[in-house]
């Protein structure tokens, strides 16, 4: 039964995307801002070498432009994302600015990343692969695909990602500090999850391609 929901769900996401008219933006208008400010802490190429920062070469552009929209504070609220070095980052940057920066990261090559711990990844395998049966967790590859390549608009790419990077936010997501996934879907899949589990999904994900 979860298995046939979980199809129903991904097929649902596919015809939306369908539905979707194409990301646009101007990746060449990006240069400026990706080299004054982006660059030092995600590299000019998105491949960032900094751990506790993601990498965003090949990301899914969708996904790329509503993190940077839900960083910036709107109309007297709290932005929905917290993050004060990022909150700085796009204080100045227009909508227009934030659209140009996602084509151009997700038009970068990603260069994949490596796994750190055996036993770890093998759990972490287990459960992108085949999710916890036993806590109602379903496989991380239901929606951010086998080989973590994501779905378009819907769910980002994964694959090469740091694994402190990744455990940091499920961890966040946990707790609830981060809590801007639409319809509380990683929160949900997350409150489920040990730090040991967590850990393990974190580092296969950092091999993955």
């Amino acid at each position: 039964m979860k298995r046939i929901m979980a199809f129903a769900a991904m097929l649902a996401a596919v015809t939306a995307v369908a539905a979707e008219p194409p990301f646009k933006g101007d990746a060449s208008k990006a240069q400026g801002i990706v080299n004054q400010v982006c660059a030092a802490c995600h590299a000019a190429d998105g491949n960032s070498q900094i751990a506790v920062n993601p990498k965003l070469a090949g990301q899914i552009p969708e996904y790329l432009y509503k993190q940077l929209i839900n960083f910036k504070p709107a109309a007297g609220k709290k932005a929905e994302r917290s993050n004060p070095v990022m909150a700085g980052m796009v204080g100045n940057l227009s909508a227009e600015d934030m659209r140009n920066l996602a084509v151009y990261y997700a038009g970068q090559a990603a260069k994949p990343g490596a796994a750190k711990s055996k036993d770890l990844v093998a759990l972490g395998q287990k459960i992108y692969r085949g999710g916890i049966a036993s806590k109602g967790v379903a496989a991380c590859a239901s929606c951010h695909g086998p080989n973590g390549a994501g779905m378009p608009a819907q769910y980002p790419r994964l694959s090469g990602q740091h694994a402190e990077y990744v455990e940091v936010q499920l961890k966040a997501f946990r707790s609830g500090e981060r809590a801007n996934d639409p319809g509380s879907m990683m929160r949900g899949v997350a409150e489920k999850l040990s730090d040991r589990e967590i850990q393990g999904v974190s580092d296969y994900i950092a091999g993955l391609r």
